[in-house]
Order: C-alpha cells, then sequence, then structure tokens
C-alpha cells in the first residue's frame, strides 16, 4: 500500500476482534517505524508503553468510561513523553554526528530548553504527535485498523503505568483488526476553508 492510500485508508476504529493477535514480529516492526518520526534537535522525548497485562488493560478501560477497543484491541499503546529528556545525556542524541556539529547543536538543545517549561511540554507534545501519526500509517500499511484516544483519565492511567514524575501522557493508541467499518467521514470540513496563504 503506498502512502496515498494509508492516509486515505486509515479511520479511527472503535471496534476490534478481541480474539486476533499481532505478532511479536508486526509489533516490533511498527514501533522501529515509530522511531523513525522526527524530533526537535533529535530529542526523542517519546516513550511507547505497550499494555499486555489482561489486568491493567482491564483498568485502564474502567478509566477510559468503558471504551471497549481498550481490551478488545491487539495492541495497546500509550504514548508518553520525557519532559526532560533534552537534559538527559543529550551527547546520546548526536554521538554519530561530526564533532562540529556536536559542538554547535549540544549548546543550542540547552539554550532552546533550559527554563522554558512551556516549550518542554509543547514539545512532547508535538513529538508524540508525529510519531502517532507514523504509527497510524504504518499500522495501516500493515493491514490494521487503529484508534488515537484522549478519552481517559490521564491521571488514572498514569497511577496504573507508575508513569515517572518528568513524563506525561499524551495520548493512546488501539491497533487491532476491525470487526466493523469505520461510519462514513462526517463532516470534513473544505479545504478553503483551512487551507491559507500568506495571512488570515
Amino acid at each position: 500500500m503506498n502512502i496515498k492510500q494509508a492516509i486515505v485508508n486509515r479511520r479511527s476504529i472503535k471496534h476490534f476482534d478481541s480474539t486476533h493477535e499481532m505478532t511479536e514480529s508486526e509489533i516490533n516492526e511498527l514501533m522501529e517505524h515509530a522511531i523513525l518520526s522526527p524530533t526537535s534537535y533529535n530529542v526523542q522525548h517519546w516513550r511507547f508503553i505497550q499494555i499486555q497485562d489482561k489486568d491493567k488493560r482491564q483498568q485502564i478501560e474502567d478509566v477510559s468510561w468503558g471504551q471497549k477497543q481498550v481490551t478488545e484491541a491487539s495492541l495497546l499503546l500509550i504514548l508518553c513523553a520525557d519532559l526532560n529528556a533534552w537534559e538527559k545525556n543529550p551527547e546520546r542524541y548526536w554521538r554519530d554526528a561530526p564533532v562540529e556539529v556536536q559542538d554547535f547543536l549540544l549548546p543550542m538543545i540547552e539554550n532552546f530548553y533550559t527554563n522554558h517549561h512551556q516549550a518542554q511540554r509543547d514539545e512532547c507534545l508535538r513529538s508524540t504527535g508525529i510519531a502517532a501519526m507514523n504509527i497510524m500509517l504504518m499500522a495501516t500499511g500493515m493491514g490494521y485498523d487503529s484508534c488515537p484516544m484522549v478519552g481517559f483519565d490521564f491521571d488514572k492511567v498514569a497511577k496504573i503505568i507508575n508513569l515517572p514524575h518528568d513524563h506525561i501522557i499524551t495520548m493512546m493508541i488501539t491497533v487491532g483488526k476491525s470487526r466493523e467499518d469505520a461510519r462514513p467521514r462526517s463532516g470534513q470540513l473544505p479545504l478553503s476553508e483551512v487551507f491559507i496563504t500568506d495571512s488570515f
């Protein structure tokens, strides 16, 4: 499937075949492509938590207003981000770059993020959002369906997964085999309303 087909075919699926299991190889292939998504300064803030434990899945469904896709999907991913990734051995993000590039970029990372808490959080949201799209399009290309989710109690899910204090949850994604077709698109705005040239 080419990228154009994947974009057109990808829909948010709410009902999954609970009997279908993704192989470890498939999950690894999916996530290997997730981590190819870009991040500012290559900091790679994202952390992807797959929930396999059935009890944890049920706990998460319970704090997701009973949405069955949490327990029915083949794969449940919680997308998190490390707010302080920028200061945790940042040289590793550029270890394979020429020394002159490292000498230029590493101070820029420090200058950009130090005491800029909004920038730290904003970049975590941007980075995981981009990664989420990689995951969903790759899933479509692999013959799977997916759904991004924010309909859950973030604080309670954080407790269930023992989220570190300097991390945030940005969304969840379910992946699996659909057991119901997606509804027709419900109200796409015209391109002319959202695509603007030069200024409003």
